[in-house]
């Protein structure tokens, strides 16, 4: 007997061959209509809440880490120019940015997804715009329609992918343009040299017009000027 099956681990091919083919199609039917309940609700939740911007970062930042408490104090200052914040809903740089949303009196928007070891709702956002997601591309889509921007803060592998998604969603003309913020100098240089001289000197992968597409900067006056100042030049309105 392989270990796999004496710990009682199943193997990607015994769970693959636990049913035929015509089950798994059947069962992928039935999730069409969990897929569109998610974003039915998602839709009819967030349809009212006012122009907003979402703050992205590590679900591991402590609170008594200087990244959390700017993240905390970009979100006040965000709801201080009448802009409500938007999470994805658990610990750490999310629990910051509905931390300074309800500070600032703001509207405070978690968006969760129940992830290992990880994810579970802060107690600072707003009680009836608590929402929970199975799927991540529901969930993402929910970001992008409804916020006018995104604060990038320090994280993990799920917050390059929220930025890089929607760099390439503005990039490709998917959606209309918005300001993408990243904060943090120390944290983020070395990625964006990385993006100049191999993307777009070395491979020409990109434009140089796309390094344009965020901005960098280190303190919260700043990521709220950025924020202010787009606006300044175009107008609010809805993504898509």
């Amino acid at each position: 007997m392989s270990e796999s099956k004496e710990n009682n681990i199943e193997t990607p091919h015994t769970a693959l061959s636990a049913k035929n083919w015509a089950e798994v199609k059947s069962n992928d039917s039935w999730a069409i209509f969990k897929i569109m309940a998610e974003f039915v609700n998602g839709y009819e939740s967030l349809a009212k809440i006012g122009p907003c911007v979402s703050i992205f970062g590590s679900a591991r930042t402590k609170p008594d880490h200087p990244y959390y408490k700017l993240a905390e104090e970009i979100a006040f200052k965000l709801t201080n120019k009448g802009y409500g914040v938007i999470t994805g809903g658990g610990p750490g740089m999310m629990e910051a940015g509905n931390k300074g949303a309800h500070k600032g009196g703001g509207t405070s928007v978690g968006l969760n997804i129940e992830l290992p070891m990880e994810q579970e709702p802060n107690p600072f956002i707003d009680a009836d715009k608590n929402l929970d997601f199975d799927y991540f591309f529901v969930r993402k889509v929910m970001f992008v329609k409804y916020s006018q921007g995104f604060i990038v803060m320090p994280g993990g592998f799920g917050t390059l992918d929220e930025l890089f998604e929607a760099m390439t969603l503005i990039q490709t003309f998917k959606i209309s343009r918005f300001p993408i913020v990243l904060v943090g100098t120390d944290f983020w240089s070395g990625l964006i040299d990385w993006i100049k001289e191999v993307l777009l000197e070395r491979e020409n992968n990109i434009s140089a017009k796309d390094l344009d597409l965020f901005n960098l900067v280190d303190t919260a006056d700043e990521a709220v000027k950025v924020i202010e100042d787009f606006y300044k030049k175009f107008m609010l309105k809805p993504n898509f």
